[in-house]
């Protein structure tokens, strides 16, 4: 009896430890919930993803076979070359990448400055000014949109970046307000014993922003940049409205890809099923549109995990 009940005791102590853990270890059945619950949320995600991967490479005929799923008969490259042409090719590209990237390096520069100004020095109405640069993120787009229209096209701003430079410059360029706050958490942590000592052994403030805050700071630059860049990128309604006919973005340019596709091959007959269904080049112009993005994340993806980790900002 005694052996019976001892071994009953142990097996409820086990089953107890399967369903609770012990030991500061996640029990198994908490693990299997984890586990269920990431792998549908990835789904969520990869799905489309996977979608519209599959689709870039299947021609016209494949589209509509109910035989052909995710691999297609035979892997379609004259759907990427038809997008790239489409596209604009090199010169979108490369007119983004110059764009969005003086956007992002000028962003990042003018966050860091200005939050270092809130964070290390004390001036009249700080804390006012402060609230306002906060106020400015709740203030939906819609509203300055219109004032802002008339007051860079009175100045004949537009066709350039300027419209979206110069807020930038002043601290009121898209999402700004979020960039100056991560600069601030940084510069706030910073001991200020750090900059005395610097200022009795000569540095400038110049040189203390440079050389010790803006270097504790790396983390929240590369987020900050890395974020900017993504935002400003996918931004197309700042593009469509002010950068002009010369000065076309990848995005804007998938934005008006149906209509440049059908002007840049106006032989292709329009009652063929290639004409009419050409979802398949569609996708692979949005594989092309976002080549960029992911050549810039694999390259800083194990920085902006970490530098993620430590400002904790996270994605919208």
């Amino acid at each position: 009896m005694t052996k019976s009940r001892s071994s009953r005791l142990a097996s409820k102590v086990r089953v107890r430890r399967l369903i609770t853990g012990s030991g500061g270890k996640a029990s198994i059945l908490s693990r299997v919930i984890i586990y269920i619950l990431l792998t549908g949320v990835s789904f969520t995600f990869l799905y489309p993803i996977l979608c519209f991967l599959s689709a870039s490479g299947k021609d016209a005929y494949d589209l509509v076979d109910p035989l052909v799923r995710w691999i297609p008969s035979q892997f379609n490259t004259d759907n990427f070359v038809k997008a790239y042409n489409a596209l604009g090719g090199y010169k979108t590209a490369l007119t983004t990448l110059v764009c969005m990237g003086i956007i992002a390096v000028v962003q990042t520069a003018v966050s860091a400055m200005i939050a270092y100004g809130f964070a290390k020095h004390d001036f009249p109405f700080k804390k006012i000014l402060f609230g306002l640069m906060i106020a400015t993120f709740f203030i939906p787009s819609q509203v300055s949109f219109l004032p802002e229209y008339v007051m860079f096209t009175s100045y004949r701003l537009d066709n350039s970046i300027l419209p979206v430079l110069l807020p930038t410059l002043l601290g009121q360029g898209l999402k700004q307000s979020i960039f100056i706050l991560i600069y601030y958490q940084f510069f706030r942590m910073s001991p200020p014993s750090l900059d005395e000592a610097a200022s009795i052994d000569g540095a400038s403030q110049l040189g203390i922003f440079l050389k010790i805050n803006l270097r504790t700071a790396t983390p929240a630059t590369i987020v900050v940049f890395i974020f900017s860049l993504v935002w400003n990128w996918n931004d197309t309604s700042a593009a469509d409205t002010y950068f002009g006919s010369d000065l076309v973005t990848l995005p804007l340019a998938l934005e008006q890809f149906r209509d440049n596709f059908l002007r840049m091959y106006p032989s292709v007959d329009t009652s063929s099923i290639e004409a009419q269904l050409n979802e398949g080049i569609e996708m692979a112009a949005a594989v092309l549109s976002i080549i960029p993005l992911l050549l810039i994340y694999v390259l800083v993806e194990r920085k902006l995990i970490e530098s993620i980790d430590k400002s904790g900002i996270t994605g919208e």
